[in-house]
């Protein structure tokens, strides 16, 4: 243990004068002394023996120099060994006692004197300004300590900093956590404590910035310090290196390449080798066939090395393809001559000075996503030691190569979408013009030229939306009950092997099963499904699967549990494959009702009309002079629209309650109209290849379409949306009027009952007034040819 006084400040300006601080055992001994009245175990003896030590040598209100620890090194030796477990080796604990506001180390073990001498200088704090005073962090210190001890604000930054350094042996960096424990310094007020709420002082509880109003607010002079702070200090390379990858896919502030080198830096820290380098390769594909020839795989050394020495095109998609038809770990220690006549895309890897090399394959959701490749201009001697390293960081690297595959996918889909979108008759014409002006521009060579926005004016919205009742409810109990049966199986698998195997870990399994299968019985989170799904695969799969092979009479048994997990036909996913088929048949029969009904639509006036997918159908339906210029628009194509909509709203309701009995599990239908009876503006949007409302006031009207779908009758908790009826959501009494003749034709032709009902509906954030119809639909009749 040293005593020598380590300064910590790096000869920043000094403040402490500010701050009346001075060097106590007392808070100490008082936690002793708490601690005798309640410790019933052999501790208390040495607590006795430590506290009488103290008050025999008059250590009780003294105010120590931190040059003078030596005098007191026996007393700082017992509060090492109060506070720090005694098989804890010094030479290897980071832990030093410090200055109450950290200025001066004055006691410390040999690791961490060895460290902040070898290491001090080096050392510098992450995610920090490098232009930060040290007497700025100690303010927050400070501050930290007096808003949480007197005013009870909590800080979002503890009293911890993460610093790294530059190891120069292997030129990696590394991560160090310190952390100061404040338990035994005690604070005293100077007069009155002054007064401040947490409305005034919360914008600078977390910002460095905000250290001068609080200097205001609360001065320091008001306080004084006594005790000591322990600084303990830790290795956190690791871990951090996962967090830094985990950040850079949440986070996407890079562009992909940098996106791959840093995860690949975070890869070599993970290695703690400096001579150990990696690759990263998804695996892309057009359709179905894989492609190499993008930035994403520029990061793969076997790609620039075939680009560099020429490997053939056809050895090295034949090498791939196979590859990829049995993806497996290859490594090679050594690349000799006799390895390279084996396997010839080696000999550019050899060519490029590479000495060791291996490719290990990563998979997304069972499915290949790409490989890792781990190589050395040295030979690697001990791959398996690596592996294990790296382990932790698969799923991570996986999550990134998918990444890049949806991403390579959605720019494909950007440029079939840019170049060949289809577009509905109705509305080709416009587009047509369009592009016809755009290209007379461009024909007078007039550069950089922007399209015209396409805009129809002055056109009427009907928005219609068929959802699935209690849609997320009935997902829910299906997962439920797939995981029941589950987890069933899996206990009678057990009890079978009990029975033949006499294991006690064999109850320990049955007694965790039950336990899940008390916790999906009731309310499960997203968080549990990932729970239960690790225990599964790190626990219950690799059980099983050992004695489905090294007990073949078992086998038959456990087949049983492997073969329910199959979500194609396993028992366990039952009940959400009948939900998905369920839901799959409404929404096709629905989609399918109205392509064909779209004909008729068009046929008394062109309008546009677009479907959207959600749990149920959701379509926007536009109508008005300037979709078809060439013909007279009269408001009497609108009512025509209107009562078609009505009608087929009721065909669509029947439709559905008749697909009942080919439903593997039962599901209904609500129906949903929005009149909206003033004309719009809507233009195409370039970005997302869809036409939407344009301008402020028209922007009123998305917005109420969006927050119906859920509304609930005023004053009560119903909601409007009912299966077996149709709900028609409007702002004025001509709007139900002009409806109200609607439903007595369609109630006359016995499609819709008599049972029409004149609703209030709730106030929704930034909409008031909306009434509502609501009629039930007459599902007696049949459906119409």
């Amino acid at each position: 243990m040293h005593t020598e006084v380590l300064n910590i400040n790096k000869g920043d300006e000094c403040f402490l004068c500010q701050v009346d601080t001075c060097l106590s055992f007392n808070p100490f001994v008082e936690h002793l002394k708490e601690r005798l009245l309640t410790e019933k175990t052999l501790k208390s003896e040495f607590y006795r023996y430590v506290l009488d030590k103290f008050e025999h040598d008059t250590c009780i209100d003294l105010d120590m120099h931190p040059e003078n620890a030596e005098k007191y090194r026996e007393m700082l030796e017992l509060i090492y060994s109060i506070l720090t477990p005694p098989i804890l080796n010094e030479k290897e604990f980071f832990w030093a006692l410090s200055t109450p506001v950290p200025e001066k180390i004055f006691f410390s073990t040999d690791a961490f004197f060895d460290f902040h001498s070898s290491h001090h200088s080096g050392l510098h704090a992450v995610n920090m300004s490098q232009s930060e005073l040290f007497s700025q962090r100690e303010k927050r210190f400070i501050y930290n300590l007096i808003l949480e001890r007197f005013y009870g604000f909590s800080t979002v930054s503890k009293n911890e900093l993460l610093f790294a350094y530059i190891d120069p042996e292997t030129n990696l960096s590394r991560y160090y956590n310190i952390l100061t424990d404040t338990q035994f310094i005690n604070i005293k007020v100077r007069g009155e404590l002054p007064e401040v709420s947490f409305d005034i002082i919360e914008p600078y509880i977390n910002n460095y910035e905000g250290i001068e109003r609080l200097e205001e607010m609360i001065p320091l002079s008001n306080f004084s310090f006594e005790g000591f702070s322990i600084i303990t200090l830790t290795d956190i390379t690791l871990p951090h290196a996962l967090d830094s990858i985990r950040n850079e896919l949440v986070n996407h502030t890079n562009t992909e390449s940098d996106q791959y080198n840093d995860i690949i830096d975070s890869l070599k820290t993970l290695s703690e080798n400096p001579a150990i380098e990696f690759g990263l390769l998804p695996f892309l594909t057009v359709n179905n066939k894989l492609i190499f020839d993008t930035n994403e795989c520029s990061q793969s050394v076997l790609i620039s090395s075939a680009k560099e020495f020429s490997l053939a095109e056809e050895t090295f998609y034949a090498i791939t393809d196979d590859y990829k038809l049995n993806p497996r770990p290859v490594f090679f220690r050594s690349l000799t001559d006799e390895k390279v006549l084996k396997h010839p895309f080696l000999s550019v890897l050899k060519q490029s000075g590479i000495k060791s090399y291996g490719i290990f394959p990563v998979f997304y959701n069972k499915k290949i996503s790409g490989i890792m490749e781990v190589y050395s201009y040295e030979e690697i001697l001990f791959y398996e030691k690596l592996l294990s390293k790296l382990q932790v960081a698969i799923p991570l690297i996986a999550q990134l190569l998918q990444n890049s595959i949806d991403q390579f996918a959605a720019r494909i889909e950007t440029i079939i979408k840019d170049k060949f979108t289809s577009l509905q008759p109705s509305v080709q014409w416009k587009f047509n013009e369009v592009a016809w002006n755009y290209l007379k521009k461009s024909n007078r060579k007039k550069k950089n030229q922007e399209i015209e926005t396409i805009v129809f004016e002055e056109v009427y919205p009907l928005f219609g939306a068929i959802d699935i009742r209690n849609s997320t409810i009935e997902r829910n109990t299906a997962l439920q009950e797939d995981l029941k049966n589950l987890l069933t199986i899996i206990m009678e698998t057990l009890a079978i092997l009990k029975g033949h195997i006499h294991l006690t870990l064999t109850d320990k399994l049955i007694y965790k099963c039950e336990e899940w299968l008390e916790k999906v019985s009731g309310f499960i989170t997203t968080n549990d499904e990932l729970m239960l799904e690790t225990f599964l695969h790190d626990e219950v799969n690799p059980f099983l699967d050992h004695f489905r092979k090294n007990y073949p009479n078992e086998k038959a048994v456990i087949d049983r549990y492997f073969d329910a997990l199959k979500e194609e036909d396993g028992s366990s996913y039952t009940n959400r494959r009948n939900l998905e088929a369920s839901m799959q048949l409404i929404n096709t029969s629905i989609n399918h009702y109205l392509e064909l009904v779209q004909e008729e639509v068009q046929e008394s006036f062109p309008c546009y009309f677009e479907k959207f997918r959600t749990d149920g159908v959701e379509y926007d339906i536009y109508i008005g002079q300037s979709i078809a210029p060439d013909r007279v628009f009269d408001v009497l194509y609108l009512k025509n629209i209107r009562l078609w909509q009505l009608k087929s709203m009721a065909e669509i309701a029947r439709l559905t309650n008749g697909l009942t009995d080919q439903l593997s599990r039962p599901l209904q239908t609500t129906q949903l109209i929005f009149i909206h009876s003033n004309p719009i503006d809507i233009s195409f949007r370039n970005d997302e290849r869809r036409f939407d409302v344009e301008g402020a006031y028209n922007i009123r009207y998305e917005v109420v379409k969006k927050r119906i779908d859920k509304v609930l009758i005023a004053g009560t908790i119903e909601r409007l949306t009912q299966p077996g009826k149709i709900a028609m959501v409007y702002f004025n009494q001509a709007e139900a009027t002009e409806y109200q003749e609607y439903i007595k034709y369609l109630q006359e032709e016995n499609i819709l009952t008599d049972d029409l009902e004149f609703l209030e509906l709730e106030e929704l954030q930034g909409v008031t007034g909306l009434k509502a119809l609501r009629v039930g639909v007459n599902y007696e009749i049949a459906l119409e040819k």
